[in-house]
């Protein structure tokens, strides 16, 4: 076993606690390969950002689990070199089981998502609060879920999402002994969440609702990408075939971040951006075929995406 404090990690109790007090959320990124790691870590650095290093289940099978505990030591590494050494959390995104849960934390992940919103709601508090036992024995920080989101994300997929019953929520925190909440109010995964001419909006009011009932407790949201249409354009100018892909707008994001919220997940505009710029090196230099000279602008697009995030949308940014 590999303790994430030999790594350099942290857990996410205090980074929560803080983005509470002061009404901004900590970035949840994910990554599976070196070149977004890189982006992460070179954007958080430069925003003085706190920082969740994000891997979902797939991820960890297409990186292996082994060089993904390097890569995220690697990171607090990265970062000091770049001049400052910001909080960086390694977090299981969206784990469905207790053995998977087990076994990230073996290997050094200093968080972890038990994911049990598929199940009734009795199985759902079964499964987090035997994951929170376990994960408490060695410091490691645990989210649950409550509710459903739609869309496709790796291994998860729902066509429907059930909006989180805030009387649920109290009675879940208190008897699964969870550190932080994620919720369904509106989010989706993926890239197609909403069509042309529907009005994408997140229900605040829920949210107002659930800060009532667990006051200070750590909310996360999923599936918070905004699809930037100008980068769907640009994906579609150079090839593509994105069609009426639109996402959560940032303004409601900034809102929920003031409040409770106090992590915010953002994967698919991360790959969105990255694909872009591939496509428009290979476009424009269909000779090209080193791989660092699309993947380097491709690293580079993405981290002025999460730059701006940290900034304009999570609020983060001078809070490492």
């Amino acid at each position: 076993m590999v303790s994430y404090k030999d790594l350099g990690l942290v857990n996410s109790r205090e980074l929560f606690a803080k983005a509470v007090k002061g009404g901004y959320a900590i970035p949840a990124f994910n990554f599976n390969n070196m070149e977004q790691m890189q982006a992460i870590i070179s954007a958080c650095v430069e925003t003085k950002s706190p920082v969740i290093l994000q891997v979902s289940s797939g991820a960890r099978k297409y990186a292996n689990q082994t060089l993904l505990r390097y890569m995220a030591q690697g990171a607090v590494e990265y970062a000091k070199e770049l001049g400052h050494a910001i909080p960086i959390v390694l977090h299981l995104d969206h784990g469905d089981s207790f053995e998977l849960c087990k076994n990230c934390i073996e290997y050094g992940f200093s968080s972890v998502m038990i994911d049990g919103s598929h199940l009734s709601y009795e199985e759902n508090v079964e499964l987090t609060r035997r994951v929170v036992e376990y994960a408490h024995q060695h410091d490691v920080t645990v989210e649950g879920e409550l509710g459903v989101l739609a869309g496709v994300e790796d291994d998860v997929k729902a066509e429907h999402h059930t909006y989180t019953q805030p009387e649920e929520v109290e009675d879940f925190v208190k008897r699964t002994g969870v550190d932080s909440l994620a919720i369904s109010i509106g989010t989706s995964h993926g890239a197609y969440k909403f069509k042309p001419g529907q009005k994408p909006e997140i229900r605040l009011d829920i949210l107002a609702e659930i800060e009532k009932r667990i006051p200070g407790f750590p909310i996360v949201l999923h599936g918070s990408s905004s699809v930037p249409q100008d980068i769907v354009a640009e994906i579609n100018h150079f090839g593509g075939k994105l069609k009426d892909s639109i996402g959560i707008p940032e303004d409601q994001l900034r809102k929920a971040a003031r409040s409770a919220v106090c992590k915010i997940n953002i994967d698919s505009d991360g790959r969105l951006a990255m694909t872009a710029a591939v496509r428009k090196v290979l476009a424009e230099k269909p000779e090209e075929f080193d791989p660092r000279k699309y993947l380097g602008p491709a690293r580079d697009k993405l981290k002025e995406l999460y730059k701006h995030k940290v900034v304009n949308v999570l609020g983060s940014d001078n809070k490492a």
